[in-house]
C-alpha cells in the first residue's frame, strides 16, 4: 500500500466514526427532545384531570358559600332585633296573659288556657334573649 492509500484510509475510517459519532449524538438529542416533550404531555394530561377536579370542588364550594350566606343573612336579620321588639314581646306576653284570664274564668277553654300560657311562656323567654343583647348595645 501506498502512503496515499494509508491516508485515504485513516481519512475514510476517521470520517466514518465522525459521521457515526454524529448520527449517535443526534439520535441522543432527538430521544432526549421527545421524552421530555412526551412527559410533558403526560403531565399536562395530569394537570388539566386536576384543573377539571378543583373547577368541580369550586362550583360545589360555591353552592356551599351561597346556602351559608343565605343563613347568615337570615341569622344577621334576627340578631338585629333591638329593645323595640323586646318591649313588643312582652306586650304580646301581657296581652296573652290576660286571653289565658278570659279564658280560663269561662270554664270552657282549659286547653286554649294552657297553649295561651305556652304561647306567653315562650315570648317571654325570647324578650329574656333579647334583653342582653339590649345591655351589651349600650356598653
Amino acid at each position: 500500500m501506498t502512503t496515499t492509500e494509508i491516508c485515504a484510509l485513516i481519512a475514510l475510517i476517521i470520517s466514518t466514526g465522525i459521521v457515526y459519532w454524529a448520527g449517535y449524538r443526534g439520535g441522543l438529542v432527538n430521544g432526549r427532545s421527545e421524552g421530555l416533550e412526551e412527559g410533558k404531555s403526560i403531565q399536562k394530561a395530569d394537570s388539566s384531570e386536576e384543573v377539571r377536579e378543583l373547577q368541580l370542588l369550586l362550583e360545589h364550594s360555591r353552592g356551599e358559600h351561597k346556602k351559608l350566606y343565605t343563613h347568615y343573612k337570615h341569622a344577621w336579620a334576627a340578631s338585629k332585633l333591638g329593645e323595640g321588639d323586646r318591649q313588643t314581646l312582652l306586650d304580646i306576653a301581657e296581652k296573652l296573659r290576660i286571653a289565658a284570664a278570659t279564658f280560663n274564668a269561662l270554664r270552657t277553654g282549659k286547653a286554649i288556657t294552657r297553649e295561651t300560657n305556652a304561647l306567653r311562656d315562650q315570648a317571654l323567654a325570647m324578650a329574656a334573649l333579647l334583653e342582653p343583647v339590649a345591655q351589651e348595645d349600650a356598653a
